[in-house]
């Protein structure tokens, strides 16, 4: 157990540090004190923002209210130090105030104090004053007003001040001990949330179909509760798990910043991060608050592409007898093409949705459909689906079933037959590829066209139909389960 002694002096030096601080003036710092600001976004609303400002600090004890930081700081990953005399500052307590200014929030810190009332007579315009206490601020205004509660608001409030915890703007206040006086370069690196990006793509089809434009833009939506003048931008693409440490992967980042920032692309330049991707625009950019902001990824023309019309079929049908499957089937219509240098291409490509155009005859845009791609690296495929043909249909049927004797006990056998007819009603004829999933351990029996086996258990035909006509595969399976 301590002694009373030792409780006393301990307790006796913690009351002279709070009396000391409590004298100690607080040094704002604002946005006229940044020399510089990076930022680095990744995909799911985490931000890393690097923020140096000079600063005035007196040799000893200071405290540092940074104005206009975030108001989604994540408070415990801020770190503010020295760059110009690196190690000679201590950090001993920060506190992040994000409390903001307002009417209703001034009311409510006024709970329990005094305001004054300033009332004006309707006709004479004369004002009265009246001090008043608020005994509530919440779903309403309760006061009492000499003798007498009153609720709502009487008149104009006047307040003797500010409280010392509620800012108009999301301020980090930092308690510290300088070794040095005199300004210093510091900076400020913090975590947050309400910063986001995704990417978009704009491909355009030329009039074959065989080839396509692509634009790839950046979207930006800022809602942190500040603006990043002349933000040196980064943009990390892959799926980051934040359940790990995420400042040693953020700082990991922020080291490679300038050797990317050097790079004289005329879009977003690009590196490898890890295991993800680093994008880096070459020019700073200002991201105000509450705003979206559109940058350019990247872009190509004449990319090659090949068209499909896809009739997808299921399993249920391989175990029971169903007749009829269906009349004007729909045919979906894919695009695909591959993300590689010979195909003017060949860069990673992150998440988002593709949306496709192409010219009508009279010359303009229209729009023939989307699908959302998810983070494609360099040479890889690109799929995607943009609807369902319209002049392209099919018509299936089961034409027999019946189940077989199995082999044992624990197993089933059934053995079916189908029809599928693909009509055509366009000018030019059309290949349709007809993709089976069948089930269990398969066997084709028969079919008036053979069939690949794409996968284990995919059967694929691909049909040749004629213009303003019509072609037919039929055959015969045997599954067992």
């Amino acid at each position: 157990m301590p002694s009373l002694k030792k409780v006393t002096l301990a307790v006796a030096a913690a009351l002279t540090a709070s009396s000391s601080w409590g004298s100690v003036q607080e040094r704002p710092s604002t946005l006229a004190d940044q020399q510089s600001v990076a930022v680095t976004i990744y995909n799911e609303n985490l931000a890393l923002v690097k923020d140096m400002r000079r600063i005035a600090l007196e040799a000893g004890r200071n405290r540092v209210a940074l104005r206009e930081v975030s108001g989604r700081m994540r408070p415990e990953t801020a770190l503010l130090r020295s760059l110009s005399h690196p190690g000679s500052l201590r950090l001993l307590e920060q506190n992040f105030d994000f409390d903001l200014l307002t009417p209703a929030k001034l009311l409510e810190k006024y709970v329990g104090r005094e305001v004054r009332i300033v009332r004006t007579h309707p006709m004479t315009g004369v004002e009265t004053v009246e001090t008043a206490t608020v005994l509530a601020a919440t779903g309403g205004v309760v006061m009492r007003i000499g003798d007498r509660i009153e609720t709502g608001l009487p008149g104009r409030i006047v307040y003797d001040g500010v409280p010392a915890n509620l800012r108009d703007r999301p301020t980090l206040v930092s308690e510290l001990d300088a070794a040095r006086a005199g300004t210093q370069l510091t900076e400020l690196s913090y975590l947050t949330g309400g910063l986001a990006w995704k990417a978009d793509y704009v491909a355009e089809l030329n009039a074959a179909d065989d080839a396509l434009d692509l634009s790839g833009w950046v979207t930006l939506t800022n809602q942190s509760g500040t603006s990043y003048p002349n933000a040196k931008l980064q943009l990390v693409a892959g799926d980051v798990n934040l359940v790990r440490q995420e400042m040693r992967m953020a700082m990991k980042a922020s080291r490679m910043r300038d050797a990317a920032a050097a790079s004289p692309a005329q879009e977003m330049a690009q590196e490898s991060l890890f295991e993800y991707h680093l994008y880096t625009l070459a020019r700073p950019t200002t991201i105000a608050d509450n705003q979206t902001k559109q940058v350019s990824l990247l872009g190509s023309q004449g990319v090659p592409v090949k068209k499909e019309l896809v009739l997808q079929g299921t399993d249920y049908y391989y175990r029971s007898s169903v007749g009829h499957l269906g009349q004007k089937l729909k045919v979906g219509v894919f695009v695909q093409f591959e993300n590689r240098e010979a195909s003017r291409l060949g860069v990673p490509m992150p998440k988002g949705v593709v949306r496709v155009y192409k010219k009508d005859g009279a010359g303009n845009a229209q729009f023939v459909g989307e699908d959302r791609i998810d983070h494609t690296p360099k040479n890889e495929k690109v799929r995607l689906k943009l609807g369902e043909a319209f002049d392209v249909t099919a018509d299936k049927k089961q034409t027999d079933f019946r189940r077989r004797e199995p082999t044992n006990r624990a197993s089933y056998v059934y053995e079916s037959a189908y029809e599928i007819v693909v009509r055509n009603a366009k000018k030019e004829a059309a290949t349709v590829v007809v993709r089976e999933p069948v089930p269990g351990d398969w066997q084709m029996l028969e079919e008036t066209q053979r069939h690949a086996k794409v996968a284990s258990g995919t059967a694929e035909w691909r049909l040749k139909v004629p213009a303003e006509g019509s072609a037919t595969l039929r055959y015969r399976v045997l599954v067992r389960y």
